[in-house]
């Protein structure tokens, strides 16, 4: 989901546009001008078709963007960070950087979305009701069905859905296993996704709905393949908890004055040592911590005028993994901060450091290896 630009930030939530949404937007809006809309309300000029198909594309996509903000809100609430919703061909999806650690919490969070679905749909009802003539009691009437489909859809009892969330959240209260309960709502999720590709198979060949089959075989492909590789990484986040940092830690990186300038330390520790992240500090007394971020956030005519002091991250502000602590909660936390790096403590002490790369690496030979 990299591949995007963003529109801008809401309760501290990036919200972004991948560059296949362009493709499902365009498709939507040309369905509705040239099928849809022709059907509902006949006889009218074509620019009128166009001009209410864009309008309601961009009320339907907002109604996505709503749905998975109030996902995104709920887990906040819960403590849990949410880094950014992206619109893409599927939909939207909300970067949530971890799992819910309760069951009601992932209840909480998984409802809330078609039930703000079903609100919306609800509303422009109303609206629908309250015109009941003319170009908006078609679009609203539109507008209503697609987010109460919308929801209905999203509550289908399989994993990645909400209602595979929601079931998921059952079977982890009822049992007590999220593992277990992860298993059974990931099975039913490939299931619906099977359905969905015979399903639609069968319209392409039987009907000869060629578009409308290969989209919904489509979208039981995607729903297979998200649901079997969320279990997978259920499985591997289940087999890394018993692994700790003092484990997979390096070394303390090397220690560097407060007084280097930046262009010594490039020269001496950056291009000539392949380092790239640094402990600050003088007299056993530890500063803060360096990273080629802080670097190029210097322009270059500066680099000697500048001491590695000034830039450093103070200790203060610096996020630490304990000696003991499991590596999928530090992950979970480089994530959530964006972080490429963090130091381990013992007694309040640094120990070591843990590298995001070498982190993946340890969890992705392992895996190899099945061990």
């Amino acid at each position: 989901m990299d591949s995007g630009f963003n529109l801008g930030r809401l309760f501290g939530i990036q919200f972004r546009i991948h560059f296949t949404w362009f493709a499902i937007f365009a498709l939507v809006v040309a369905s509705l001008s040239w099928q849809v809309f022709p059907a509902d309300y006949p006889f009218r000029p074509w620019w009128l078709y166009w001009a209410m198909g864009i309008i309601t594309s961009v009320l339907f996509f907002g109604s996505v963007l709503a749905h998975e903000l109030t996902h995104s809100l709920v887990a906040k609430a819960h403590g849990i960070p949410v880094k950014s919703i992206t619109l893409f061909i599927f939909g939207g999806v909300a970067q949530i950087t971890k799992e819910a650690a309760r069951p009601g919490a992932e209840f909480r969070i998984a409802i809330v979305g078609p039930a703000c679905s079903l609100v919306i749909g609800a509303l422009f009802g109303l609206l629908w009701l309250a015109t009941q003539h003319g170009p908006a009691a078609v679009m609203a009437f539109r507008l209503a069905y697609i987010n109460v489909t919308l929801a209905v859809f999203n509550l289908l009892p399989g994993f990645p859905l909400d209602g595979g969330r929601v079931l998921r959240s059952i079977l982890w209260r009822t049992t007590g296993n999220y593992g277990r309960a992860t298993k059974i709502a990931v099975l039913a999720g490939r299931s619906v996704g099977y359905f969905f590709i015979a399903a639609g198979i069968a319209i392409m060949f039987l009907l000869g709905e060629w578009l409308s089959g290969l989209w919904l075989a489509f979208i039981g492909w995607f729903l297979e393949n998200v649901a079997s590789s969320s279990y997978r990484q259920t499985r591997w986040q289940e087999a890394f908890r018993r692994f700790t940092a003092s484990q997979v830690m390096t070394p303390d990186g090397p220690a560097v004055p407060p007084d280097t300038t930046i262009s010594r330390l490039v020269q001496e520790h950056v291009l000539a040592g392949g380092h790239d992240f640094f402990l600050v500090g003088s007299e056993g007394r530890l500063m803060g911590a360096l990273t080629l971020r802080n670097i190029k956030s210097v322009p270059q005519r500066d680099w000697d005028a500048t001491r590695v002091k000034d830039i450093l991250t103070p200790i203060d502000k610096l996020a630490v993994a304990r000696y003991d602590q499991d590596l999928v909660s530090i992950l979970e936390q480089m994530s959530a901060d964006d972080l490429d790096y963090m130091p381990v403590v013992s007694e309040g002490r640094v120990i070591g450091v843990i590298a995001r790369h070498n982190l993946m690496r340890f969890i992705r030979t392992r895996s190899e290896l099945g061990l």
